[in-house]
């Protein structure tokens, strides 16, 4: 984190990744405040109890509500968006619902923003955003429109995004579900089992964020590179991780998903430099209408960079991987504890 005695709201910050940037930076000297904005207040009080932490602040508010969200970023120094509807099948049945929250939420934040001329401002999005096929990565992809076209106009704020794929147990994500199948003795449903998925941690999540905060400039993009794994070898490492007899059933690959994640495409490629563990994609976009019609790209690149041509792990690999999550240590606690 730069600057000094700096003040960090995170939106969305009762989720996952709220979470976990509160444990990584709350003991961090340069930071005198973060605010979780949220609209749940359940969650809210179920994070200030856990943390009992000085300073770690809360307001409830709703990014659909401008107002709300001006208020909260008045005095901050860094805004790390992660507020948003992520689930693809909510989507596909109530995509105006996303519309609101991801699109016309994610612009009320970039407002706020630049009018409390805070200095950082961090979009995260998502692998989905790469050729969408679904509402939610339409919406997010929408979003990182904006942030683009807000950071070709700033002079003060610099607004950069993220992006990265799957987090490996994070709410609402394939893990804790399959283990709350194995829980009720249920079959792992599949729905292809050759679909691959990019396989990230939160720690890793969190190391993005904080690459963006710290080199960040005006439209950058940032991409955490990951391995990746077959959803049919995820499973299998689950079933020996837990010992558990149950079978994989496969379902059909649902309306919405993809075969194989992209998290950076061909185009996008030709604009990066590679920095190792990390992409960063500088905005293709220019300041000047009529260079974007008059300039291009003659840099070539063969190929996205997807699940499918990643690092693919084998089952023991996954299986090594999962072992090092706090919540798989965490289930295999509470199995060991029911046994005993």
């Amino acid at each position: 984190m730069t600057g000094i005695m700096a003040k960090l709201l995170i939106t969305g910050g009762t989720g996952s990744f709220g979470n976990a940037v509160a444990e990584r930076f709350l003991d961090d000297k340069s930071i005198s405040e973060i605010i979780i904005f949220s609209r749940d207040e359940k969650k809210q009080h179920d994070m200030r109890y856990s943390f009992n932490h000085p300073k770690l602040s809360f307001v409830v508010g709703d990014v659909r509500d401008k107002e709300s969200i001006l208020q909260a970023s008045r005095g901050v120094d860094y805004i790390f968006h992660a507020a948003a509807l992520k689930h693809v099948p909510t989507g596909e049945y109530f995509p105006m619902e996303l519309i609101r929250t991801n699109i016309l939420g994610t612009e009320n934040v970039l407002q706020a923003a630049e009018e409390n001329k805070v200095k950082k401002f961090v979009f995260l999005s998502t692998d989905k955003a790469a050729y969408p096929v679904n509402t939610m990565g339409m919406t997010k992809a929408i979003a990182e429109k904006l942030v683009s076209a807000k950071a070709q106009k700033s002079s003060g704020t610099i607004f950069c995004a993220v992006r990265y794929g799957n987090v490996m147990a994070s709410r609402g994500s394939v893990i804790p579900l399959f283990v709350d199948f194995l829980k009720q003795k249920k079959s792992l449903t599949v729905t292809n089992p050759d679909m691959t998925r990019f396989l990230l941690s939160l720690d890793d999540a969190v190391d993005l964020v904080n690459m963006a905060i710290r080199h960040g400039q005006q439209g950058d993009l940032f991409i955490k590179k990951a391995p990746a794994s077959t959803i049919a070898d995820l499973a299998q490492a689950i079933l020996n991780i837990f010992n558990s007899k149950s079978k994989v059933k496969v379902i059909g690959t649902r309306a919405g998903e993809k075969v194989h994640e992209t998290l950076a495409t061909q185009l996008e490629l030709t604009r990066a430099e590679d920095l190792g563990d990390y992409f960063r994609i500088r905005d293709g976009v220019s300041n000047s209408y009529q260079d974007f019609y008059s300039q291009g790209i003659v840099k070539k690149i063969s190929e996205d960079y997807t699940s499918e041509n990643t690092k693919r792990l084998s089952v023991p690999e996954v299986e090594k991987l999962l072992l090092s999550l706090d919540y798989i240590k965490k289930e295999l606690k509470s199995l060991k504890n029911k046994v005993s």
